[in-house]
Parts: structure tokens; C-alpha cells; sequence
């Protein structure tokens, strides 16, 4: 069984981490120990074993409600986990660019729950980023302005017919005619922290509700070079069994795509979250 006191260590610039927790036995108090830190710090990384599916799930079910993921391919028996995988032959990746998934839904995911099944001998790291500090360190006046917009997000450019991974070497993640949009405040209160926190990403935000395209990208682009400054954002290198469960409403994250010729393999359960205020 494992200790009832958990090893939770801040980290710098984004993240903490857990050591010493089997989290096929966790207590609720420490499972609820988890979500906060979750919530907290934006993303929570744990090194383990490699899980089985069934571990997993049930883990992930026990932080929140699970999502099917709609584009991802699934691992065989179990549609609860998404298979964010490249193979040897491969070029491009998935989640290849700073980006927070499902902001596209009406109900974005509260976070996803990634384990590494199998990874390449170097390379394949994550980055990332801290949208509670990179909000904090705004000028007030700035983030008054902000706390006044709303933002379009849209998927149809990424998963679309005609879309970024339907013309890439990897067609089985695009051509989708499900490709939803939503609006979002650009500052929103984190549901869980009560913090308020910056909601915008380069993937799948595209201009200000009133604003155009043009106008919007100028204050857009100075928001994601703000928020991808080092020091809000953290590198976290892979091994098989390592976890990242990280929040998507207060945290961005980049794969990075510097290990052709080799084989990694992720199973990726996705957390129901809720409409976003």
C-alpha cells in the first residue's frame, strides 16, 4: 500500500512532481491529493511502471470522468485510450506545436492522463507551459483588456478535410467532417483553483469575437511568444512508465519532433471537463 502522505514537489517555472506513490493503490485522499496538485501547478509528473490498460483507466476514472477521444486512434479492446503514436517511417507527429487540447469543444476537457509505452533511446521530450504565471505577469492594463474579450477556437484546419494532418503523412488523424468551434473568454476562472488564467493557444485559437483576423493576430502572437518565455516553461524527458497528467484550461504543451527513425508509443486517456467562464 502505498505511503498516505504524498511526496508532491513544486517545481520551477511549471509542474510538480510525486515520487514514491503507486497510483494503482492510491487512497481517495491521495487520489484527491492528485487532482489538486493538477489543478495547482497545471501538470503533475509521476515515473513508474508501465501500466496495463485496464490500470490506467480505472486510475484516470477515478480523477474525473473519461472522454473518447474523436481523432486519435485507439488502442485495440480499450476505445478509453487514445494512441498518440509515431513509427519508425514516420514524419510527422502528433501535438507537434504549442497547443491545449479540446479548447475547440463547447465543453473543453478538464486534462489529459499521458503515460509512455514505449519511447525513443533520446529525443521525444514535452514542453510545457505555465498560463497561470504567463497571465500573472501581464501589465494590469493589459489583462484588463483581456478580462473584456472572447476568442474563437476552431479544429477544422488541424483534423479537417483539406486540413494540416489530412495533407501530412499521417491522413488517419485528419479529413474528419466533425470538426467543432467554439467561443471562449480569454481569461477565464480556473474551475478548480479559482485563479484566473490565461485561455488562448496557437493551434486552435484564431482571432477575438469583434476583431478581425489581422487585427486579432498582431495581440495573439505577442500573447503566445509572452507565454512560451523559458521562464514559464518546463521540459520533461520520457521514459517507459513515466505519467504527465496535466490540466488543459491553465497549461499549453509541445511535443517535440527530434527523433526520426524510431519508435514511440503513448496511451492517452482524456478527462471530461465543462463549459469555461
Amino acid at each position: 500500500m502505498a505511503s498516505e502522505v504524498l511526496d508532491v514537489r513544486p517545481l520551477d517555472r511549471c509542474g510538480a512532481s510525486i515520487d514514491g506513490i503507486d497510483v494503482t493503490c492510491a487512497t481517495d485522499d491521495q487520489i484527491d491529493a492528485i487532482r489538486t496538485a493538477i489543478f495547482q501547478r497545471g501538470v503533475v509528473f509521476i515515473q513508474g511502471r508501465v501500466l496495463a490498460p485496464e490500470e490506467q483507466i480505472a486510475f484516470a476514472r477515478r480523477l474525473a470522468p473519461i472522454v473518447i477521444n474523436r481523432y486519435f486512434p485507439k488502442a485495440e479492446r480499450y476505445p478509453e485510450i487514445a494512441k498518440v503514436e509515431k513509427s519508425e517511417s514516420q514524419r510527422t507527429n502528433i501535438g507537434g506545436a504549442w497547443h491545449t487540447d479540446h479548447s475547440y469543444d463547447v465543453a473543453p476537457s478538464m486534462g489529459s492522463v499521458l503515460m509512455a509505452v514505449k519511447t525513443p533511446p533520446e529525443g521525444g521530450d514535452t514542453l510545457f507551459a505555465d498560463l497561470y504565471a504567463a497571465y500573472d505577469a501581464l501589465s494590469p492594463g493589459l489583462k484588463a483588456t483581456l478580462r473584456t474579450l472572447k476568442a474563437h477556437h476552431v479544429s477544422a484546419h488541424a483534423f479537417g478535410e483539406g486540413g494540416h494532418y489530412a495533407k501530412s503523412d499521417r491522413p488517419e488523424l485528419g479529413g474528419f467532417k466533425d470538426t467543432p468551434e467554439a467561443v471562449h473568454p480569454v481569461v477565464i476562472t480556473h474551475p478548480g483553483s479559482g485563479k484566473p488564467v490565461l485561455y488562448v493557444n496557437p493551434a486552435f485559437t484564431t482571432r477575438f469575437v469583434g476583431w478581425t483576423r489581422e487585427e486579432s493576430m498582431a495581440l495573439l502572437s505577442y500573447l503566445y511568444q509572452h507565454a512560451t518565455q523559458d521562464r514559464f516553461v518546463r521540459r520533461f524527458q520520457w521514459r517507459a512508465g513515466s505519467m504527465a497528467i496535466w490540466d488543459n484550461r491553465c497549461t499549453w504543451h509541445h511535443a517535440l519532433n527530434d527523433y526520426q527513425g524510431h519508435h514511440r508509443l503513448m496511451h492517452r486517456i482524456t478527462l471530461e471537463g465543462g463549459p469555461l467562464s
